[in-house]
């Protein structure tokens, strides 16, 4: 059995440990992964894994050891740490002790035009609880879009709550960070995709509207939706129908709908 770390001042149990914070993700471009199956994801992605942390007692599930096996045969380093040193750097509440410490991966916008499939593009407008961020990934990813676009100003893509609610959708499409949206939106129009907008101004429903052609479609913030100053930007404006007592929908769930809206047109109509 490997040599088990027990050290709490070890540099790697203080490396893992200080990812908890947005400043030392900047600064070491890195991120943590914790459980069986989230850093499996990661293993099977084209993310790069600069260290594995584990509890030997993880071991005594083969979906570890498999993990592990794939780490040590591609490079990665793969330690074995002590109860006490997880604890000191887990970010969850039932740890399954493993993690993986992940280099941040940027993709350029460039790889997402460049997608042979036809463009539909999530763009969110300053989001800013990581849960939705991360749901609304998992949906798009869902959806089969063909990338995620996150504003300056939403929630940390790399933080702890974003990447679980992800749920490893993280790891199966393109999703920028930090992304100018003016310039972005005029990207797009240089490329021929259709912004659509979702807000309550001079907008049409949903349905009517033809997700058949490449789409970028941008969900705003969550108390006071789409930044003003995009909508002239659009070449349609949408919204959701509410027929209860309800005054909205989470982002997410609207999300949800309109890109399986498009989903439906896509594949499922004539």
């Amino acid at each position: 059995m490997a040599e088990c770390i027990t050290s709490l001042q070890n540099k790697y149990i203080k490396l893992a440990a200080a990812l908890k914070q947005k400043k030392y993700r900047e600064e070491t471009g890195l991120f943590a992964v914790e459980g069986v199956r989230l850093v499996e994801e990661a293993a099977r992605s084209h993310y790069r894994v600069d260290t594995c942390l584990y509890v030997p007692k993880a071991l005594e599930q083969k979906r570890v050891q498999d993990i592990l096996n794939r780490f040590k045969n591609s490079g990665t380093r793969v330690l074995a740490v002590s109860n006490e040193a997880y604890h000191k750097v887990t970010d969850t509440q039932e740890p399954q002790g493993i993690m993986a410490l992940v280099e941040k991966f940027q993709p350029d916008i460039s790889d997402l035009l460049a997608s042979e499939k036809l463009p539909l593009l999530l763009v969110l407008d300053h989001l800013q609880d990581p849960g939705n961020v991360g749901s609304a990934i998992r949906s798009a990813d869902a959806a089969g879009c063909t990338g995620v676009i996150l504003s300056r100003g939403c929630a940390d893509l790399y933080a702890g709550k974003t990447v679980r609610s992800t749920m490893g959708s993280l790891f199966h499409l393109p999703v920028l960070e930090n992304v100018d949206l003016p310039a972005f939106l005029a990207v797009c129009k240089n490329n021929r995709i259709n912004i659509m907008i979702t807000t309550l101004s001079d907008a049409r429903v949903y349905f009517h509207v033809d997700f058949t052609r490449p789409v970028a479609i941008v969900f705003g913030n969550e108390g006071n939706g789409v930044t003003a100053s995009l909508l002239p930007e659009a070449d349609e404006r949408l919204y959701i129908p509410l027929k209860g007592k309800a005054e909205s929908l989470n982002v997410t769930a609207a999300a949800s709908v309109i890109l399986y809206e498009a989903v439906r047109q896509r594949q499922y109509m004539g």
